[in-house]
């Protein structure tokens, strides 16, 4: 069976070996006062270690490999930096390692401290025949209080990469959180089929030239509309015809280049979802909305920021088209509820949380977390897994902390720095 790295560093940081009568492999007696703390990054593998090591006691790094000669093999025998190591932890001592000066490196033997029981459930968790998830057998096991916060921990975590892209952006809008806002909501609008062409039209169509036609309404159709790159054919019926007109004026006065058209995906799609719908959903936003970023950074109640996007107008041109002239059966077009709680989760949450993390201010964060606590749980293939496996899924704060623990943790087998796999090994 095999033995990792990874599961040493798990036998150490938890201490769980046999600690009665503990010697160094010279003979001499050992006491674990801390184990130190675990370092993912360059440098000793814990930190802060602190032992006793016959009468005098250390305090310093320790160092773990799964055979003594790699300390050698892994170049830390001339590196300075691991002179201050006062232990080495192998689960084999197959050679003795010295020092520059010459003195012998403190090393503990682990092959026969560990039981062998542990070994086996772990070997079993990371290596089995699993389906689904590693721990697909013992999750729903799993203690109430460990579950919310392990969740709470990775769902904190995917926000943090996800923010990353936000304040990036941030930087190249020369800190202008409205216009970072808006960039991010119209790719959002967008859905992921079509966030990129949305993305770009929404960064090529700053919102100070927006701002200056918030009065007319088909001017701000037009802008969207000519810059998403629709109003470069001829038309029949009425209203595209407008719509090019305004356009031709407004493109030659703000020195506008649209995006290209096939950019645009329409197959395979329902016609509600087709971009032509969105882009005048999105300018009924736009047409209603001023500061919308502000007014969401003082709105706390999620009903009140369900209602900023809800019930937005659009040109009833579109309650008998899904394209420009192409007439269809009339049926609304409105801005459906799923929709709003996709905008709250992948756009507003994301930037309360951003906007606290940048600003050090938790309660932005806080209020992150509960609106992704008041939106409902989303439904795929990961969270049905989740589900199948006996998880009641309420939120999207559930939902998307489990799309995180799927792909960063049980994808690569991460069980050992994911608080469930340590629950589920964990000694009773």
């Amino acid at each position: 069976m095999l033995f990792t790295e990874d599961f040493l560093h798990y036998v150490w940081k938890f201490r769980l070996f046999d600690r009665l009568d503990l010697r160094t492999t010279e003979g001499e007696e050992l006491q674990v006062y801390s184990a130190g703390l675990h370092n993912s990054h360059a440098g000793a593998d814990f930190q802060n270690a602190r032992i006793r090591i016959g009468n005098t006691t250390w305090a310093g790094n320790a160092e773990l490999h799964l055979s003594s000669s790699d300390w050698q093999r892994h170049g830390h025998s001339t590196d300075n930096a691991y002179d201050s190591v006062i232990l080495h932890i192998v689960y084999r001592d197959d050679l003795p390692l010295y020092r520059n000066n010459g003195k012998r490196v403190p090393t503990l033997e682990l092959k026969d401290r560990i039981n062998p029981d542990l070994f086996n459930r772990y070997h079993n968790l990371v290596f089995g025949a699993q389906t689904i998830i590693p721990c697909e057998a013992n999750i729903a096991t799993v203690d109430g209080l460990t579950m919310r916060n392990w969740l709470t921990r990775i769902l904190v975590e995917r926000l943090e990469k996800r923010s990353e892209a936000v304040i990036a952006a941030l930087a190249q809008n020369r800190g202008d959180w409205e216009e970072t806002f808006y960039q991010f909501l119209a790719a959002n609008f967008g859905f992921k089929t079509n966030a990129l062409p949305f993305e770009l039209m929404a960064k090529s169509l700053p919102q100070n030239i927006l701002a200056k036609h918030k009065n007319n309404s088909m001017q701000i159709e037009a802008l969207i509309f000519g810059q998403a790159g629709f109003l470069n054919e001829d038309f029949t019926d009425e209203y595209p015809q407008k719509l090019k007109s305004e356009y031709q004026f407004l493109q030659k006065k703000f020195n506008l280049a649209p995006v290209e058209t096939h950019l645009w995906k329409f197959l395979r799609m329902r016609p509600q979802n087709f971009p032509t719908i969105r882009l005048a959903q999105f300018a009924g936003l736009v047409v209603q909305s001023n500061h919308l970023f502000s007014k969401i950074l003082e709105t706390k109640d999620v009903k009140a920021l369900r209602e900023l996007f809800s019930n937005i107008n659009i040109n009833p041109y579109w309650d008998t088209h899904y394209r420009f002239d192409r007439e269809s059966k009339p049926a609304g077009k409105h801005f459906g509820a799923a929709s709003v709680d996709t905008i709250l989760l992948n756009t507003v949450a994301l930037f309360l949380f951003s906007y606290g993390k940048h600003l050090q201010q938790q309660y932005y964060i806080s209020r992150s977390l509960k609106l992704l606590e008041n939106i409902p749980g989303e439904q795929n293939s990961v969270t049905t897994d989740f589900v199948n496996l006996g998880l009641d899924i309420k939120s999207a704060f559930e939902s998307q902390a489990l799309l995180e623990l799927r792909n960063n943790y049980c994808n690569y087998k991460k069980c050992l720095q994911c608080g469930f796999g340590i629950k589920i090994l964990k000694p009773s």
